[in-house]
Protein backbone atom coordinates (compact mmCIF):
# COMPACT_ATOMS: atom_id res chain seq x y z
CA UNK A 1 0.00 0.00 0.00
CA UNK A 2 2.26 2.50 1.18
CA UNK A 3 4.10 1.76 -2.06
CA UNK A 4 1.12 2.68 -4.49
CA UNK A 5 1.11 5.48 -2.72
CA UNK A 6 4.62 6.57 -3.60
CA UNK A 7 4.23 5.30 -6.90
CA UNK A 8 1.07 7.46 -7.25
CA UNK A 9 2.83 10.51 -5.97
CA UNK A 10 5.97 10.36 -8.72
CA UNK A 11 2.92 9.99 -10.90
CA UNK A 12 1.05 13.63 -9.35
CA UNK A 13 4.30 15.08 -9.61
CA UNK A 14 5.47 14.91 -13.50
CA UNK A 15 1.67 15.90 -13.66
CA UNK A 16 2.48 18.73 -11.87
CA UNK A 17 5.13 19.34 -14.04
CA UNK A 18 3.44 20.03 -17.46
CA UNK A 19 0.83 22.11 -15.80
CA UNK A 20 1.09 26.65 -16.53
CA UNK A 21 3.08 27.23 -14.38
CA UNK A 22 6.02 25.12 -14.90
CA UNK A 23 7.94 26.94 -17.29
CA UNK A 24 11.51 26.89 -18.51
CA UNK A 25 13.56 29.09 -16.73
CA UNK A 26 14.26 31.49 -19.14
CA UNK A 27 10.68 32.21 -19.61
CA UNK A 28 10.13 32.45 -15.61
CA UNK A 29 13.03 34.88 -15.29
CA UNK A 30 11.35 37.47 -18.06
CA UNK A 31 8.20 36.74 -16.33
CA UNK A 32 9.44 37.43 -13.01
CA UNK A 33 11.17 40.46 -14.03
CA UNK A 34 8.08 42.22 -15.61
CA UNK A 35 6.73 41.40 -12.63
CA UNK A 36 8.87 43.30 -10.82
CA UNK A 37 8.93 46.14 -13.10
CA UNK A 38 5.18 46.50 -12.59
CA UNK A 39 4.82 45.87 -8.83
CA UNK A 40 3.29 49.03 -7.91
CA UNK A 41 0.20 48.11 -10.21
CA UNK A 42 -0.10 45.38 -7.72
CA UNK A 43 0.22 47.58 -4.43
CA UNK A 44 -2.11 50.06 -5.75
CA UNK A 45 -4.76 47.56 -6.17
CA UNK A 46 -4.08 46.48 -2.61
CA UNK A 47 -4.18 50.27 -1.49
CA UNK A 48 -7.01 50.77 -3.42
CA UNK A 49 -8.82 48.14 -1.63
CA UNK A 50 -7.83 49.16 1.84
CA UNK A 51 -8.80 52.68 0.98
CA UNK A 52 -12.40 51.31 0.39
CA UNK A 53 -12.61 49.47 3.79
CA UNK A 54 -12.00 52.44 5.87
CA UNK A 55 -14.38 54.41 4.03
CA UNK A 56 -16.71 51.67 4.95
CA UNK A 57 -15.77 51.73 8.63
CA UNK A 58 -16.12 56.13 8.74
CA UNK A 59 -19.59 55.43 7.68
CA UNK A 60 -20.56 53.23 10.35
CA UNK A 61 -20.96 53.20 14.23
CA UNK A 62 -21.91 49.70 14.59
CA UNK A 63 -18.89 48.61 16.57
CA UNK A 64 -19.60 44.64 15.54
CA UNK A 65 -19.50 45.90 11.65
CA UNK A 66 -16.35 48.14 12.10
CA UNK A 67 -14.40 45.21 13.50
CA UNK A 68 -15.34 43.13 10.81
CA UNK A 69 -14.31 45.93 8.48
CA UNK A 70 -11.13 46.23 11.02
CA UNK A 71 -10.71 42.52 10.46
CA UNK A 72 -10.80 43.10 6.56
CA UNK A 73 -8.16 45.39 7.05
CA UNK A 74 -5.98 43.94 8.70
CA UNK A 75 -5.74 41.00 6.41
CA UNK A 76 -4.70 42.99 3.73
CA UNK A 77 -2.13 44.92 5.81
CA UNK A 78 -1.07 40.93 7.42
CA UNK A 79 1.59 40.38 4.76
CA UNK A 80 2.10 43.69 3.14
CA UNK A 81 2.66 46.08 6.37
CA UNK A 82 3.58 44.34 9.79
CA UNK A 83 3.53 48.34 11.81
CA UNK A 84 0.24 48.83 9.94
CA UNK A 85 -1.45 45.42 10.22
CA UNK A 86 -0.49 45.58 14.19
CA UNK A 87 -1.95 48.82 14.67
CA UNK A 88 -5.85 47.47 13.49
CA UNK A 89 -5.43 44.73 14.83
CA UNK A 90 -4.57 46.12 18.13
CA UNK A 91 -7.11 48.40 17.16
CA UNK A 92 -9.81 45.45 16.71
CA UNK A 93 -8.58 44.10 20.47
CA UNK A 94 -10.19 47.22 21.34
CA UNK A 95 -12.92 47.41 20.03
CA UNK A 96 -13.81 43.56 20.84
CA UNK A 97 -13.16 44.62 24.68
CA UNK A 98 -15.52 47.40 24.48
CA UNK A 99 -17.79 45.02 22.85
CA UNK A 100 -17.15 42.80 25.84
CA UNK A 101 -16.87 39.96 23.49
CA UNK A 102 -14.38 37.81 24.85
CA UNK A 103 -14.77 35.26 21.93
CA UNK A 104 -13.51 38.14 19.70
CA UNK A 105 -11.09 39.29 21.90
CA UNK A 106 -9.33 35.73 21.99
CA UNK A 107 -9.87 35.50 18.35
CA UNK A 108 -7.94 38.98 17.93
CA UNK A 109 -5.31 38.22 19.99
CA UNK A 110 -4.46 34.72 18.21
CA UNK A 111 -4.03 36.67 15.00
CA UNK A 112 -1.91 38.99 16.52
CA UNK A 113 0.08 36.27 18.04
CA UNK A 114 0.55 35.04 14.31
CA UNK A 115 1.59 37.92 13.17
CA UNK A 116 4.40 38.21 16.01
CA UNK A 117 5.58 34.83 14.84
CA UNK A 118 5.21 35.49 11.12
CA UNK A 119 7.74 38.51 11.50
CA UNK A 120 10.81 36.76 13.88
CA UNK A 121 8.90 38.15 16.90
CA UNK A 122 8.42 34.38 18.62
CA UNK A 123 8.75 36.12 22.65
CA UNK A 124 6.53 38.94 21.61
CA UNK A 125 3.57 36.04 20.21
CA UNK A 126 4.33 33.97 23.50
CA UNK A 127 3.85 36.54 25.77
CA UNK A 128 0.51 38.17 23.83
CA UNK A 129 -0.71 34.20 23.83
CA UNK A 130 -0.53 34.01 27.33
CA UNK A 131 -3.40 36.43 28.31
CA UNK A 132 -5.32 33.56 26.45
CA UNK A 133 -7.28 31.55 28.64
CA UNK A 134 -7.45 28.36 27.50
CA UNK A 135 -10.61 27.24 29.03
CA UNK A 136 -12.53 30.08 27.59
CA UNK A 137 -11.52 29.43 24.29
CA UNK A 138 -14.57 28.08 21.70
CA UNK A 139 -13.65 25.06 20.06
CA UNK A 140 -13.93 27.36 16.69
CA UNK A 141 -10.48 29.00 18.10
CA UNK A 142 -8.42 25.72 19.93
CA UNK A 143 -6.95 25.22 16.51
CA UNK A 144 -5.70 28.24 15.88
CA UNK A 145 -4.63 28.66 19.93
CA UNK A 146 -2.23 25.28 19.09
CA UNK A 147 -1.20 26.62 15.54
CA UNK A 148 -0.12 30.06 17.41
CA UNK A 149 1.91 28.05 19.94
CA UNK A 150 3.21 25.44 17.50
CA UNK A 151 4.84 28.39 15.48
CA UNK A 152 6.14 30.49 17.94
CA UNK A 153 7.79 27.67 20.12
CA UNK A 154 9.03 26.58 16.82
CA UNK A 155 10.93 29.69 16.09
CA UNK A 156 11.65 29.78 19.18
CA UNK A 157 13.78 26.84 19.14
CA UNK A 158 15.31 27.55 15.72
CA UNK A 159 16.33 30.93 16.92
CA UNK A 160 18.07 30.72 20.55
CA UNK A 161 21.46 29.52 21.04
CA UNK A 162 20.84 28.32 24.56
CA UNK A 163 20.68 24.55 24.22
CA UNK A 164 18.83 24.29 27.53
CA UNK A 165 16.40 26.27 26.76
CA UNK A 166 15.86 25.10 22.86
CA UNK A 167 15.55 21.43 24.16
CA UNK A 168 12.70 23.34 26.27
CA UNK A 169 11.42 24.79 23.43
CA UNK A 170 11.54 21.74 21.28
CA UNK A 171 9.41 19.74 23.66
CA UNK A 172 7.27 22.33 23.79
CA UNK A 173 6.72 22.86 20.11
CA UNK A 174 6.38 18.90 19.79
CA UNK A 175 3.57 19.02 22.54
CA UNK A 176 1.45 21.83 20.61
CA UNK A 177 1.80 20.29 17.58
CA UNK A 178 0.86 16.99 18.24
CA UNK A 179 -2.27 18.19 20.03
CA UNK A 180 -3.12 19.69 16.86
CA UNK A 181 -2.06 17.18 14.78
CA UNK A 182 -4.68 15.23 16.65
CA UNK A 183 -7.44 17.67 16.30
CA UNK A 184 -7.27 18.41 12.74
CA UNK A 185 -9.20 16.42 9.67
CA UNK A 186 -7.15 14.64 7.43
CA UNK A 187 -6.22 16.35 4.25
CA UNK A 188 -6.71 19.53 5.57
CA UNK A 189 -3.86 22.07 4.55
CA UNK A 190 -2.85 22.33 8.21
CA UNK A 191 -2.50 18.39 8.67
CA UNK A 192 -0.59 18.04 5.05
CA UNK A 193 1.71 20.62 5.93
CA UNK A 194 3.12 19.39 9.35
CA UNK A 195 3.27 15.86 7.59
CA UNK A 196 5.38 17.45 4.81
CA UNK A 197 7.76 19.23 7.24
CA UNK A 198 7.72 15.37 9.17
CA UNK A 199 9.14 13.95 6.03
CA UNK A 200 11.15 16.90 5.17
CA UNK A 201 12.97 16.76 8.45
CA UNK A 202 13.01 13.14 8.57
CA UNK A 203 14.77 13.21 4.64
CA UNK A 204 11.80 11.40 3.51
CA UNK A 205 11.93 13.43 0.17
CA UNK A 206 9.78 10.97 -1.94
CA UNK A 207 6.58 11.94 0.41
CA UNK A 208 7.26 15.36 1.26
CA UNK A 209 7.07 15.72 -2.61
CA UNK A 210 3.52 13.33 -2.69
CA UNK A 211 2.40 15.79 -0.06
CA UNK A 212 3.82 19.01 -1.22
CA UNK A 213 1.99 17.99 -4.58
CA UNK A 214 -1.61 17.53 -2.88
CA UNK A 215 -0.86 21.12 -1.53
CA UNK A 216 -0.27 22.71 -4.65
CA UNK A 217 -3.62 21.38 -6.15
CA UNK A 218 -5.38 23.50 -3.24
CA UNK A 219 -3.91 26.72 -3.72
CA UNK A 220 -3.80 29.21 -6.89
CA UNK A 221 -1.33 31.68 -8.76
CA UNK A 222 -1.42 34.69 -6.77
CA UNK A 223 -2.08 33.96 -3.42
CA UNK A 224 -0.03 33.91 -0.49
CA UNK A 225 -0.83 30.03 -0.06
CA UNK A 226 0.80 29.66 -3.43
CA UNK A 227 3.97 31.25 -2.52
CA UNK A 228 4.31 29.35 0.73
CA UNK A 229 3.83 26.25 -1.16
CA UNK A 230 6.03 26.73 -4.11
CA UNK A 231 8.91 28.11 -1.76
CA UNK A 232 8.70 24.78 0.54
CA UNK A 233 8.50 22.52 -2.56
CA UNK A 234 11.91 24.79 -3.69
CA UNK A 235 13.24 23.37 -0.02
CA UNK A 236 12.70 19.51 -1.28
CA UNK A 237 14.79 20.03 -4.47
CA UNK A 238 17.06 21.68 -2.33
CA UNK A 239 17.45 19.12 -0.27
CA UNK A 240 17.90 16.99 -3.65
CA UNK A 241 20.60 18.92 -4.98
CA UNK A 242 18.57 19.68 -7.83
CA UNK A 243 18.96 23.51 -7.78
CA UNK A 244 17.82 24.32 -11.19
CA UNK A 245 14.31 23.11 -10.13
CA UNK A 246 14.84 25.15 -7.20
CA UNK A 247 15.30 28.21 -8.69
CA UNK A 248 12.36 27.03 -10.60
CA UNK A 249 10.01 27.09 -7.88
CA UNK A 250 11.33 30.21 -6.17
CA UNK A 251 10.41 31.72 -8.77
CA UNK A 252 6.90 30.78 -9.22
CA UNK A 253 6.43 31.56 -5.53
CA UNK A 254 8.47 35.26 -6.32
CA UNK A 255 5.61 35.80 -9.23
CA UNK A 256 2.79 34.66 -6.79
CA UNK A 257 4.04 37.33 -3.98
CA UNK A 258 4.21 40.26 -6.08
CA UNK A 259 0.83 39.45 -7.64
CA UNK A 260 -0.54 39.34 -4.01
CA UNK A 261 1.38 42.45 -2.90
CA UNK A 262 3.18 40.03 -0.09
CA UNK A 263 6.31 42.35 1.43
CA UNK A 264 6.42 39.26 3.69
CA UNK A 265 8.47 37.06 1.35
CA UNK A 266 11.74 34.98 1.50
CA UNK A 267 11.97 34.00 -2.13
CA UNK A 268 13.39 36.69 -3.93
CA UNK A 269 16.39 37.20 -1.40
CA UNK A 270 17.11 33.01 -1.57
CA UNK A 271 17.11 33.46 -4.94
CA UNK A 272 19.64 36.03 -5.16
CA UNK A 273 21.78 34.09 -3.12
CA UNK A 274 22.13 31.26 -5.49
CA UNK A 275 22.28 33.62 -8.91
CA UNK A 276 25.12 35.00 -6.95
CA UNK A 277 26.99 31.53 -6.20
CA UNK A 278 26.03 30.71 -9.87
CA UNK A 279 28.03 34.58 -10.88
CA UNK A 280 25.13 35.89 -12.43
CA UNK A 281 26.20 39.22 -10.48
CA UNK A 282 23.92 41.55 -11.81
CA UNK A 283 20.89 39.48 -11.28
CA UNK A 284 21.91 38.37 -8.30
CA UNK A 285 22.01 42.27 -7.13
CA UNK A 286 19.18 43.73 -8.72
CA UNK A 287 16.74 40.65 -6.45
CA UNK A 288 18.93 41.43 -3.38
CA UNK A 289 17.52 44.98 -3.65
CA UNK A 290 14.22 44.57 -4.47
CA UNK A 291 13.98 41.72 -1.79
CA UNK A 292 15.80 44.23 0.96
CA UNK A 293 13.54 46.93 -0.14
CA UNK A 294 10.47 44.64 0.78
CA UNK A 295 12.03 43.64 4.11
CA UNK A 296 12.11 48.04 4.81
CA UNK A 297 8.79 48.29 3.18
CA UNK A 298 7.21 45.55 5.45
CA UNK A 299 9.45 46.14 8.59
CA UNK A 300 10.31 42.26 9.21
CA UNK A 301 13.39 41.26 11.84
CA UNK A 302 13.00 37.70 10.31
CA UNK A 303 13.99 38.96 6.84
CA UNK A 304 16.47 41.59 7.48
CA UNK A 305 18.43 39.31 9.58
CA UNK A 306 18.74 36.67 6.22
CA UNK A 307 19.37 40.03 3.44
CA UNK A 308 21.98 41.00 6.23
CA UNK A 309 24.19 37.80 5.57
CA UNK A 310 23.52 38.10 1.62
CA UNK A 311 23.92 41.57 0.81
CA UNK A 312 27.04 42.44 1.07
CA UNK A 313 28.93 39.93 -0.33
CA UNK A 314 26.34 40.53 -3.62
CA UNK A 315 26.96 44.32 -3.23
CA UNK A 316 30.83 43.96 -3.01
CA UNK A 317 30.75 42.32 -6.19
CA UNK A 318 28.55 44.22 -7.94
CA UNK A 319 30.40 47.30 -7.36
CA UNK A 320 34.04 45.31 -7.97
CA UNK A 321 32.22 44.44 -10.99
CA UNK A 322 31.31 47.52 -12.17
CA UNK A 323 34.74 49.09 -11.77
CA UNK A 324 35.64 46.40 -14.06
CA UNK A 325 33.20 47.38 -16.45
CA UNK A 326 34.00 50.95 -15.76
CA UNK A 327 37.78 50.31 -16.58
CA UNK A 328 37.08 48.26 -19.60
CA UNK A 329 35.20 51.47 -20.93
CA UNK A 330 38.15 53.72 -20.56
CA UNK A 331 40.59 51.48 -22.50
CA UNK A 332 37.84 51.65 -25.27
CA UNK A 333 37.19 55.35 -25.71
CA UNK A 334 41.15 55.40 -25.88
CA UNK A 335 40.80 52.57 -28.71
CA UNK A 336 37.96 54.34 -30.02
CA UNK A 337 39.99 57.48 -29.92
CA UNK A 338 43.30 56.25 -31.71
CA UNK A 339 40.73 55.38 -34.21
CA UNK A 340 38.73 58.13 -35.02
CA UNK A 341 42.24 60.03 -35.51
CA UNK A 342 43.17 56.91 -38.25
CA UNK A 343 39.59 56.80 -39.89
CA UNK A 344 40.19 61.42 -39.80
CA UNK A 345 43.54 60.56 -42.31
CA UNK A 346 41.56 57.97 -44.01
CA UNK A 347 39.22 60.87 -45.10
CA UNK A 348 42.21 63.06 -45.60
CA UNK A 349 43.80 60.48 -47.78
CA UNK A 350 40.57 60.08 -49.95
CA UNK A 351 39.52 64.29 -49.95
CA UNK A 352 42.87 64.30 -51.72
CA UNK A 353 42.61 61.67 -54.03
CA UNK A 354 39.05 63.07 -55.19
CA UNK A 355 41.05 66.03 -55.85
CA UNK A 356 43.36 64.57 -58.22
CA UNK A 357 40.70 62.15 -59.98
CA UNK A 358 38.72 65.49 -60.42
CA UNK A 359 41.86 66.65 -61.99
CA UNK A 360 42.08 63.85 -64.45
CA UNK A 361 38.14 64.31 -65.47
CA UNK A 362 38.78 68.04 -66.23
CA UNK A 363 41.85 67.22 -68.55
CA UNK A 364 39.65 64.65 -70.04
CA UNK A 365 37.55 66.94 -71.12
CA UNK A 366 39.85 69.37 -72.07
CA UNK A 367 41.04 66.79 -74.59
CA UNK A 368 37.75 66.06 -75.66
CA UNK A 369 37.44 69.38 -76.61
CA UNK A 370 40.32 69.38 -78.66
CA UNK A 371 39.58 66.06 -80.40
CA UNK A 372 36.29 67.75 -81.55
CA UNK A 373 38.13 71.17 -82.51
CA UNK A 374 40.52 68.46 -84.78
CA UNK A 375 36.75 66.72 -86.57
CA UNK A 376 35.92 70.35 -87.60
CA UNK A 377 39.29 70.73 -89.38
CA UNK A 378 39.14 67.58 -90.54
CA UNK A 379 35.34 68.03 -92.06
CA UNK A 380 36.66 71.76 -93.90
CA UNK A 381 38.35 68.97 -96.20
CA UNK A 382 37.32 65.85 -98.00
CA UNK A 383 40.63 65.55 -99.20
CA UNK A 384 42.20 65.75 -96.46
CA UNK A 385 39.54 62.97 -94.88
CA UNK A 386 40.43 60.67 -97.46
CA UNK A 387 43.97 61.10 -97.00
CA UNK A 388 44.24 61.02 -93.21
CA UNK A 389 41.40 58.08 -93.02
CA UNK A 390 43.31 55.48 -91.73
CA UNK A 391 45.70 58.14 -89.42
CA UNK A 392 42.18 58.61 -87.55
CA UNK A 393 40.82 54.96 -87.33
CA UNK A 394 44.61 54.22 -85.31
CA UNK A 395 43.73 57.39 -83.09
CA UNK A 396 40.13 56.08 -82.74
CA UNK A 397 41.35 52.75 -81.86
CA UNK A 398 43.87 54.67 -79.31
CA UNK A 399 41.13 57.13 -78.10
CA UNK A 400 38.66 53.84 -77.27
CA UNK A 401 41.87 52.37 -75.47
CA UNK A 402 41.76 55.13 -73.23
CA UNK A 403 38.45 55.64 -72.26
CA UNK A 404 38.46 51.84 -71.78
CA UNK A 405 41.12 51.99 -69.53
CA UNK A 406 40.35 55.03 -67.57
CA UNK A 407 36.80 53.57 -66.86
CA UNK A 408 38.41 50.50 -65.54
CA UNK A 409 40.75 52.65 -63.43
CA UNK A 410 37.69 54.59 -62.00
CA UNK A 411 35.79 51.58 -61.40
CA UNK A 412 38.70 50.31 -59.21
CA UNK A 413 39.10 53.51 -57.40
CA UNK A 414 35.48 53.01 -56.48
CA UNK A 415 36.21 49.80 -55.38
CA UNK A 416 38.74 50.34 -52.91
CA UNK A 417 36.71 52.88 -51.44
CA UNK A 418 34.00 50.23 -50.83
CA UNK A 419 36.51 48.01 -49.60
CA UNK A 420 37.74 50.83 -47.34
CA UNK A 421 34.14 51.29 -46.35
CA UNK A 422 33.48 48.02 -44.91
CA UNK A 423 37.19 47.25 -43.31
CA UNK A 424 35.71 50.94 -40.88
CA UNK A 425 32.58 48.78 -40.50
CA UNK A 426 34.27 45.38 -39.20
CA UNK A 427 36.54 47.22 -36.77
CA UNK A 428 34.06 48.91 -35.19
CA UNK A 429 31.49 46.77 -35.16
CA UNK A 430 33.82 44.52 -33.54
CA UNK A 431 34.17 47.12 -30.76
CA UNK A 432 30.18 48.18 -30.63
CA UNK A 433 31.18 51.59 -31.34
CA UNK A 434 27.60 52.90 -32.64
CA UNK A 435 27.95 56.35 -34.03
CA UNK A 436 31.15 55.27 -36.15
CA UNK A 437 29.27 52.02 -37.52
CA UNK A 438 26.67 54.46 -38.26
CA UNK A 439 28.79 56.29 -40.40
CA UNK A 440 30.80 52.95 -42.22
CA UNK A 441 27.28 51.80 -43.09
CA UNK A 442 26.41 55.10 -45.28
CA UNK A 443 27.15 54.54 -48.81
CA UNK A 444 26.81 58.28 -50.14
CA UNK A 445 29.99 58.91 -50.89
CA UNK A 446 30.03 55.66 -53.22
CA UNK A 447 26.73 56.57 -54.87
CA UNK A 448 27.88 60.07 -55.65
CA UNK A 449 30.81 59.20 -57.29
CA UNK A 450 28.98 56.41 -59.23
CA UNK A 451 26.41 58.75 -60.33
CA UNK A 452 29.90 61.11 -61.49
CA UNK A 453 31.35 58.42 -63.38
CA UNK A 454 28.30 57.50 -65.05
CA UNK A 455 27.66 61.02 -66.38
CA UNK A 456 31.12 61.51 -67.56
CA UNK A 457 30.93 58.32 -69.24
CA UNK A 458 27.54 59.04 -70.95
CA UNK A 459 29.36 62.95 -71.81
CA UNK A 460 32.24 61.39 -73.11
CA UNK A 461 31.01 58.18 -75.03
CA UNK A 462 28.05 60.44 -76.89
CA UNK A 463 30.36 63.47 -77.09
CA UNK A 464 32.72 60.29 -79.58
CA UNK A 465 29.60 58.49 -80.98
CA UNK A 466 26.60 61.07 -81.23
CA UNK A 467 24.80 58.72 -83.33
CA UNK A 468 25.38 55.53 -81.07
CA UNK A 469 21.52 55.22 -79.95
CA UNK A 470 20.66 56.06 -84.18
CA UNK A 471 22.78 53.13 -85.16
CA UNK A 472 21.98 50.39 -82.41
CA UNK A 473 18.52 51.17 -83.37
CA UNK A 474 18.59 50.15 -86.46
CA UNK A 475 19.99 47.15 -85.58
CA UNK A 476 16.90 46.30 -83.18
CA UNK A 477 13.15 45.15 -84.37
CA UNK A 478 10.76 48.35 -84.40
CA UNK A 479 8.84 47.04 -81.39
CA UNK A 480 12.12 47.76 -79.00
CA UNK A 481 13.62 50.46 -80.51
CA UNK A 482 15.44 52.31 -77.17
CA UNK A 483 14.41 56.02 -76.29
CA UNK A 484 16.22 58.04 -73.87
CA UNK A 485 14.73 60.74 -71.64
CA UNK A 486 17.38 62.76 -72.41
CA UNK A 487 19.85 63.17 -74.97
CA UNK A 488 23.27 63.38 -73.10
CA UNK A 489 22.45 60.46 -70.49
CA UNK A 490 22.60 56.40 -71.67
CA UNK A 491 20.62 53.76 -70.18
CA UNK A 492 21.72 50.27 -68.53
CA UNK A 493 21.70 48.76 -71.83
CA UNK A 494 23.15 51.44 -73.74
CA UNK A 495 26.16 51.17 -71.20
CA UNK A 496 26.39 47.90 -71.56
CA UNK A 497 26.74 48.13 -75.56
CA UNK A 498 28.71 51.13 -75.31
CA UNK A 499 31.32 49.24 -73.49
CA UNK A 500 31.33 46.39 -76.06
CA UNK A 501 31.80 48.89 -78.58
CA UNK A 502 34.75 50.23 -76.95
CA UNK A 503 36.37 46.49 -76.65
CA UNK A 504 35.15 45.20 -73.13
CA UNK A 505 33.55 42.16 -74.32
CA UNK A 506 33.85 40.40 -70.48
CA UNK A 507 30.62 40.45 -68.57
CA UNK A 508 32.82 40.36 -65.31
CA UNK A 509 34.66 43.36 -66.59
CA UNK A 510 31.04 45.07 -67.28
CA UNK A 511 29.74 44.21 -64.34
CA UNK A 512 32.78 45.41 -62.34
CA UNK A 513 32.56 48.73 -64.39
CA UNK A 514 28.93 49.39 -63.78
CA UNK A 515 28.99 48.31 -60.53
CA UNK A 516 26.35 45.73 -61.10
CA UNK A 517 26.52 41.61 -60.91
CA UNK A 518 27.57 39.37 -63.31
CA UNK A 519 23.95 37.79 -63.65
CA UNK A 520 23.21 41.06 -64.28
CA UNK A 521 25.09 42.05 -66.55
CA UNK A 522 24.55 38.39 -68.21
CA UNK A 523 20.85 39.22 -68.32
CA UNK A 524 20.84 42.45 -69.92
CA UNK A 525 23.12 41.02 -72.72
CA UNK A 526 20.65 38.47 -73.35
CA UNK A 527 17.18 40.45 -73.44
CA UNK A 528 19.21 43.00 -75.92
CA UNK A 529 20.19 40.06 -77.99
CA UNK A 530 16.43 38.97 -77.92
CA UNK A 531 15.74 42.45 -79.22
CA UNK A 532 18.12 42.27 -82.10
CA UNK A 533 17.31 41.87 -86.09
CA UNK A 534 20.24 39.63 -86.24
CA UNK A 535 20.66 37.95 -82.55
CA UNK A 536 24.11 35.99 -83.90
CA UNK A 537 26.00 38.87 -85.12
CA UNK A 538 24.62 41.40 -82.92
CA UNK A 539 27.36 42.21 -81.17
CA UNK A 540 30.04 42.15 -83.61
CA UNK A 541 27.64 44.63 -85.62
CA UNK A 542 28.01 46.80 -82.56
CA UNK A 543 31.68 47.11 -82.58
CA UNK A 544 31.15 48.81 -86.13
CA UNK A 545 28.34 51.29 -85.69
Amino acid sequence: MKTLKIIFGIIAVVLFQNNVWAQDLDSLTKVLETKMSNHKVFELQKEERIKNLLAQSNKTNDLKRQYEITNAVFEEYQFYSFNDALQYIEKNIQIAETLNNDLLVNEAILKMGLLLVNTGRFKESIDALSEIDRKTLPESLINNYFIAYEEGYSGLAYNTAVKRSQLNYSELYTAYKDSLYARIKPNTEEALRIKEKEYRDSRNLEMAFTVNTQRLEMVEMGSRGFSLVTFERSLLYQLNNQIAKQKEYLMLSAISDIQAAVKDNASMGTLAKILFIEGDIDRAHQYINFSYDDAEFYNSQLRFVDIANNMPLITKAYEQKSIKQKNKLQKSLIFISILATFLLIAVYLIVKQVKKVSIARNNLKAANEQLKVFNEKLNTSNEDLKRLYFELSEVDKVKEHYIGSFLNLYSEYIDKLDVYRKLVRKYVNANQMNALLKLSKSKQFIDEELEIFNRNFDSSFLHIYPNFLIDVNKLLKPEHQIELKSNDELNTELRILALIKLGINNSSRIAKILRYSVNTIYNYRAAINKSAIDKENFEEMIKSV
